[in-house]
């Protein structure tokens, strides 16, 4: 670092109308189609009907909090890799940027249970009825907490606090204060 060099010109600022945008528009499609995945991916645990109803195995059993670990899974990893992406091309607006980001990745993460739960949420109670003895009838889609949840606000959240410590220090000194170095003022003895 050159203490006499001329400060490095100031990035153009964004309008905030354009980051906050882009972010829900990010976030909207990654909820979109984590949505779908978790739809597509959740292993669902099977009832077995017999004449009395539905009943789960031991090892069905095992197997009725897999949509919650694919939801987590899929809305950790999407909001971990775009929340570090709009973090990093927001990172001029300062604390605001986490803001952004971590508001986009609650967004996502409602939108992404929105569109499972429209995809594969089916009553339970009408398969099991309709169902003959013997048939395998699948659980419903649903997380069975909030915490799955909050995977997404976790995730963009690590992912702006790892960028920030990795490049806090390659950041310029925004306080305007000057080495004493380059003050030009001799040493008092």
């Amino acid at each position: 670092m050159n203490p006499f060099a001329a400060p490095p010109a100031p990035e153009p600022e964004m309008p905030w109308a354009k980051a906050i945008l882009v972010t829900v528009v990010v976030f909207l499609v990654a909820g979109v189609v984590g949505g779908w995945a978790w739809q597509q991916f959740s292993p669902l645990a099977q009832y077995t009907v017999d004449e009395q109803g539905g009943a789960l195995g031991e090892e069905q059993m095992t197997r009725v909090f897999g949509p919650d670990g694919t939801f987590t899974a899929i809305g950790f990893v999407a909001a971990f890799l775009l929340g570090g992406a709009l973090f990093w091309w927001l990172r001029n607006y300062g604390p605001w940027s986490v803001a952004i980001v971590v508001l986009g990745a609650c967004l996502g993460s409602g939108v992404s249970w929105g569109v499972g739960m429209l995809l594969g949420h089916d009553s339970l109670n009408d398969r099991l009825q309709a169902a003959k003895p013997g048939d395998l009838v699948a659980a419903p889609l649903e997380l069975h907490t909030w915490t799955p949840a909050v995977a997404w606000l976790v995730g963009a959240a690590l992912a702006a606090a790892v960028i920030s410590a990795t490049t806090w220090r390659s950041e310029p000194d925004a306080t305007g204060s000057k080495p004493v170095a380059s003050e030009g003022h001799p040493p008092v003895h």
